[in-house]
């Protein structure tokens, strides 16, 4: 039996809800640890797990997506008969419509799906920071003999429309619906990735393509839950759903505790990305860095608290960043003050100037910009 899988991923999903961050960029773009793009976490599960046969499928502004996984040499894809294929967003008509929902957009790559070599598909989106061995998933979708099996993990609602899971005693999914509404009870949340077989996906597709259906999770998975083999593969480590601008600030504080970090990135598995050959950090006589992470290339003179630090980030004296994210090439200037703020690339504070958002609704300043 050919238990060999492809995957096809997801480069948009939500990027009306990641407002300014999602302006020049794909979700899957989205800069994310202080050196990482959330396509980082997908790409390296999936190499991790010699899948090595991936196609990307993308929907708007994703010229930053393919400068970052270019031929796909930083997770060893620029392969011969396998590695990186990135499909357009097109519809397969005249028109050149723009996809509607995940079942036209597969029905579209359908071609490449079924020539593949591969007998069983990984479906995913790209706005999820977790590392996931899928072999080991893989194996309990054989043992379970389940026709989808759907990866979720435990966690309170603190976004709009998850997908929510209850289970029986062996694990199979009895009821799937979606919630609106944050909650600070936990729940069993669909992380929007999927194992199934390749034969059975693309009978899925096309049924539910040639009735007109849109949506693969409410017209299809939902549909499915009542022949009773949709099984639920609970992650036990951090995973993390980004796709608003508070689940992003949210979920970026969280790599500041130690056991996240070790979860995520120390595991054997490791998680790769673009490599920049930046030279080390410099830390001036006069800095002041307390629990932040820093990447490759930044000069700190200032105070840094409780934040994270993209590459070649500029911190004057006497500026102080408190529990803020600031991206690639950022300056802040001398006597600036930023708290709860996400500044993207490029962006620069001036002198003297105070900038606050607040835990729950940190402000963004979009990218290229002078305040």
């Amino acid at each position: 039996m050919n238990t060999k899988m492809m995957s096809v991923l997801f480069a948009s999903g939500n990027e009306s809800k990641l407002n300014e961050l999602t302006i020049h960029r794909t979700t899957a773009s989205l800069p994310f640890g202080g050196r990482y793009r959330l396509v980082d976490f997908a790409l390296s599960n999936l190499v991790n797990s010699n899948i090595t046969r991936i196609g990307i499928i993308t929907r708007n502004n994703y010229s930053s997506l393919m400068d970052h996984i270019r031929m796909g040499r930083d997770w060893d894809l620029n392969r011969k008969n396998s590695g990186i294929a990135v499909f357009p967003p097109f519809v397969l008509n005249t028109s050149r419509e723009v996809y509607k929902g995940k079942i036209e957009a597969i029905y579209t790559i359908l071609d490449y799906i079924k020539k593949s070599p591969e007998d069983y598909v990984v479906v995913s989106n790209c706005n999820i920071a977790a590392n996931i061995d899928f072999v080991k998933v893989l194996a309990t979708h054989l043992e379970k003999k389940a026709d989808v099996t759907v990866l979720c993990h435990t966690a309170r609602i603190n976004s709009s429309r998850r997908v929510i899971i209850k289970k029986d005693e062996s694990g199979f999914i009895k009821d799937l619906h979606f919630e609106e509404t944050p909650s600070d009870q936990d729940y069993l949340i669909s992380l929007n990735i999927y194992i199934i077989k390749k034969d059975l996906l693309v009978e899925y597709v096309e049924n539910a393509y040639s009735r007109g259906l849109v949506d693969f999770e409410k017209d299809i998975l939902f549909k499915e839950v009542e022949n009773g083999r949709l099984y639920a593969y609970e992650l036990q480590g951090y995973a993390a759903i980004v796709d608003d601008v508070k689940t992003y600030y949210a979920e970026s504080m969280k790599l500041l505790e130690r056991g996240v970090r070790e979860q995520l990135f120390d595991g054997e598995n490791k998680i790769y990305t673009k490599v920049k050959d930046s030279v080390p950090t410099v830390y001036g006589s006069s800095c002041k860095v307390i629990n932040s992470l820093i990447a490759d290339g930044c000069v700190i003179n200032g105070t840094v608290e409780n934040s994270i630090l993209f590459r070649n980030v500029r911190i004057k004296e006497g500026a102080v960043v408190r529990n803020s994210i600031i991206m690639e090439d950022g300056v802040v200037m001398e006597k600036s003050t930023l708290a709860y703020a996400i500044t993207d690339k490029h962006v620069i504070i001036r002198e003297n100037r105070q900038i606050s958002g607040f835990l729950t609704y940190p402000i963004v300043i979009v990218k290229n910009k002078v305040v």
